[in-house]
């Protein structure tokens, strides 16, 4: 297993070490004894994955403490542009951005800790998505920043994305006031 850091403290890619042969391929996606080696005090609590279609983006989501959530990610079809966005006001690198495509390919695996928030855009139909979280879903504590947003000059590679009503009415970051003070 190779571990990227990233410009963004916090951020990683995880390069697994992939057997193939002529039956296939395997790699292990997940060890919690050899993540928390690399991160301490991780906990998973919930699994979600989700697919889409070409050219949908999803995001950018977050929740607030104390319902915050970090988000192990990666593709188990297709490929998909993964982004985050570091929400800590503290941080050098606050409204600041980091991307990478995850791809069924590629099979990196990107960590995305508490403090971020996350969108992707499906780059081949039948993009699956798989997710490990943190922290368990709260509705009342979800929020979520402008896809477009100028501020945050995020580059998807396309105009006009398929996007969901909720993202469509997303906060600017300009009046995003973060609770996220570490």
């Amino acid at each position: 297993m190779n571990v990227v850091k990233t410009t963004i403290e916090g951020l990683i890619i995880i390069e697994p070490k992939i057997h193939k042969d002529e039956r296939g391929y395997f790699f292990e996606s997940w060890n919690h004894r050899k993540f928390n080696e690399l991160v301490a005090n991780v906990n998973f609590v919930q699994d979600n994955q989700s697919s889409s279609s070409k050219n949908t983006l999803r995001g950018l989501h977050f929740q607030i403490p104390p319902y915050a959530q970090g988000k192990l990610v990666r593709a188990i079809s297709g490929s998909l542009l993964d982004v985050a966005v570091d929400l800590r006001k503290s941080s050098p690198t606050y409204g600041k951005h980091f991307s990478v495509i995850l791809s069924k390919e590629n099979s990196k695996i990107f960590y995305i800790p508490e403090g971020f928030a996350h969108g992707f855009l499906s780059l081949e139909d039948d993009t699956v998505m798989s997710y490990k979280c943190t922290g368990d879903y709260n509705q009342s504590s979800e929020g979520s920043l402008m896809w477009d947003d100028k501020d945050l000059n995020i580059d998807w590679g396309v105009q006009n994305p398929i996007i969901s009503k909720k993202d469509s009415a997303a906060s600017s970051f300009n009046s995003f006031i973060t609770p996220f003070n570490e």
